[in-house]
């Protein structure tokens, strides 16, 4: 269950932006009296029977979805277009006007940028209705921008929720070194403190097969040749991609998943919500703070945040009150992007809940106009 924070006092860090310290005094403030949005824990003899419906609970998770559909809905009519800008912004938009009919008294930790220049879904702006439970908030309303404008698979809307001061705040530190595997994987047997080949070969031996079938997903990016070098001497198989590592991260976790483990730095606030995800799912992520000069180093510095340390997916997204909703723009392995057809669209989703470890893929048909028996005649 939620329960009310006791205020601390949050000391001013030299280069820290009024955004950050806004999403920071908005987790250390006391949150409001809990609402039931959130279940107590489980009975584990009973878990082992089934889900518990003596006392259902809300499913956030069940409202987010139709967060993202709209934001999908609105940048999938920009696909193959070639405006990126102009798709985010469809996103933005009409993700942001649903979010503020959801009762919650949300604040966004991972969102679109800077309050000055990010109108809308920016990092410590207050979303929903203000009222309980009081939760964190991370939005990616189009995860693959450029995807989407050049008309390529793997464009996603996404969206993850946790309880207050639960999630990962990583202020100036906008890259990250990801590891992430799926529930298959021993999580101890693996670490960013080791060596790729080592990490590869304790995958192989979780999953039952030799390194040589084990499949690595990689951003094509040029700062990744040293490890795709080290992947290809360890004898895995590598499989690229050029955006949208938050649904490659997801896809390690799937049943039957096409890649075993994603490698490589990618995004800070995608390397949060695929915690959330992976949570969800059973998964496994780890992180480490990559900055990119020693400029980058003394932002994430001075904001208190430390290069060195391994974050595991309980510093990324602490405790079990997480909920995560994604809708496909455009196809991928995880789900299928937006059908147009003749009177409305097809929209594919995932939706999870980590506490009860339920994943759900739904289809939805919407129809602009509301249907009518052919025939018949209102008196």
């Amino acid at each position: 269950m939620l329960s009310a924070r006791a205020p601390t006092a949050l000391p001013r860090a030299r280069g820290t932006s009024e955004s950050h310290r806004l999403v920071a005094a908005r987790i250390a403030a006391p949150a409001r009296p809990p609402a039931q949005a959130f279940e107590s824990r489980d009975d584990p003899v009973r878990r082992r029977s089934g889900p518990d419906y003596t006392a259902p609970s809300r499913n956030l998770a069940l409202e987010l979805v139709r967060v993202t559909e709209a934001a999908a809905l609105a940048s999938a009519r920009w696909f193959g277009k070639g405006d990126k800008e102009a798709a985010d912004q469809a996103a933005v938009d009409v993700m942001r006007r649903v979010l503020a009919d959801i009762k919650m008294d949300g604040v966004v930790v991972i969102g679109e940028g800077e309050k000055d220049s990010a109108p809308m879904l920016y990092c410590g702006e207050s979303i929903g209705d203000g009222s309980p439970p009081a939760v964190d908030i991370a939005v990616d309303p189009l995860d693959g921008t450029t995807l989407t404008a050049q008309g390529r698979s793997g464009a996603l809307s996404v969206i993850a929720l946790a309880e207050r001061g639960a999630m990962f705040n990583p202020g100036p530190a906008f890259y990250m070194e990801k590891l992430a595997v799926g529930p298959g994987v021993d999580p101890r047997r693996i670490s960013l403190k080791y060596s790729v080949a080592h990490n590869l070969e304790a995958i192989a031996n979780c999953l039952g097969k030799p390194v040589s079938d084990v499949t690595v997903l990689v951003l094509d990016r040029p700062r990744h040749a040293e490890l795709i070098r080290q992947i290809r001497e360890a004898g895995a198989r590598i499989r690229m991609i050029s955006d949208g590592d938050v649904g490659g991260a997801i896809e390690t976790a799937k049943p039957g998943a096409p890649v075993d483990v994603l490698m490589g730095v990618g995004g800070t606030p995608e390397g949060v919500i695929a915690a959330a995800a992976l949570k969800c799912m059973g998964g496994h992520i780890e992180g480490r703070l990559w900055p990119r000069s020693e400029e980058d180093r003394a932002a994430i510095s001075a904001a208190g945040l430390d290069c060195e340390t391994i974050l595991g997916i309980e510093e990324l997204v602490k405790g079990d009150d997480v909920f995560f909703a994604a809708t496909g723009v455009s196809d991928s392995d995880l789900v299928k992007g937006v059908r147009f057809h003749s009177g409305g669209a097809t929209t594919s989703s995932i939706v999870m809940r980590a506490r009860s470890g339920t994943v759900r893929y739904i289809e939805s048909h919407h129809r602009w106009t509301h249907p009518r028996v052919k025939g018949y005649k209102d008196s």
